[in-house]
C-alpha cells in the first residue's frame, strides 16, 4: 500500500494543506466537492490575498491528474485539458536524465513516476555504501508537480516555487522502509570540528 502524502504549500500564496491517504488511486483536480477520499479538490482552498496567476492558474486544472499505485509503481496521468509538469528523481534516473529534469505530461497522457522493484534495487546496492548513500535515496521518495505552467532550465520559471500552482507528494511507503533501513544502520560516525 502506498501513501500519498500531498504538500500543498504556495499552492494559492501560502495555503497549506496535507492529505494523507492509503488508496491506489488518487485525483488532484480544480474542482470544489469535499466528498471523496479518492479525491482532493484544489478549488476547496480559499485565500483572501490570492494573486490573480493563480486563480487564472487554478480555472485551468480542471480535472487534474490522476495518481494510480499500481504493482509497486506510481503512475501519474494528465487528466487536464491542459499539461502538467512532473520532477521525479526515480523516473529521471531510469531514463537517464539529470535529476532535476522536469517532463511535461499532455492531456490524455501518463508517465511512470515511480517504482518499487528499482527504489529497492538502489536501496540494496546503497547499504553498503554507507548510511550517507542510502540516506540519499530520500530524494527519491519525493515528487514535485506543477499545474498548467511548467519550470526548469526550459522555462522562465527555474524552480517548481515559481509556478502559480503546484503540489509535492512524499511516498510515505518509501519513506518508511528508508527510515527502517537506516535505524538498523545505526547513527553515522561523530562529527566534530576537526572532521
Amino acid at each position: 500500500c502506498i501513501f500519498f502524502l500531498i504538500n500543498l504549500s504556495l499552492v494559492f500564496s501560502s495555503c497549506v494543506c496535507f492529505l494523507q491517504t492509503s488508496v491506489a488511486s488518487l485525483t488532484v483536480d480544480g474542482y470544489t466537492d469535499p466528498g471523496h477520499g479518492d479525491r482532493f479538490c484544489l478549488g476547496l482552498l480559499s485565500n483572501i490575498s490570492r494573486e490573480s496567476a493563480v486563480e487564472q492558474c487554478r480555472r485551468h486544472i480542471g480535472k487534474g491528474v490522476r495518481l494510480t499505485y499500481i504493482g509497486g509503481e506510481v503512475f501519474a496521468e494528465c487528466l487536464s485539458e491542459n499539461a502538467i509538469f512532473v520532477q521525479s528523481a526515480n523516473c529521471n534516473q531510469r531514463y537517464g536524465w539529470h535529476p532535476a529534469t522536469v517532463c511535461k505530461i499532455p492531456p490524455g497522457c501518463h508517465l511512470k513516476i515511480f517504482n518499487n522493484r528499482e527504489f529497492a534495487q538502489l536501496l540494496e546496492k546503497s547499504v553498503p555504501e554507507g548510511i550517507e548513500s542510502v540516506y540519499q535515496l530520500t530524494r527519491l521518495c519525493t515528487i514535485r508537480m506543477s499545474f498548467v505552467k511548467g519550470w526548469g532550465s526550459e522555462y522562465r520559471r527555474q524552480t517548481v516555487t515559481s509556478t502559480p500552482c503546484w503540489i509535492e507528494i512524499h511516498l510515505n511507503g518509501p519513506l518508511t522502509w528508508l527510515d527502517e533501513v537506516l535505524t538498523v544502520m545505526g547513527p553515522p560516525l561523530p562529527c566534530s570540528s576537526r572532521t
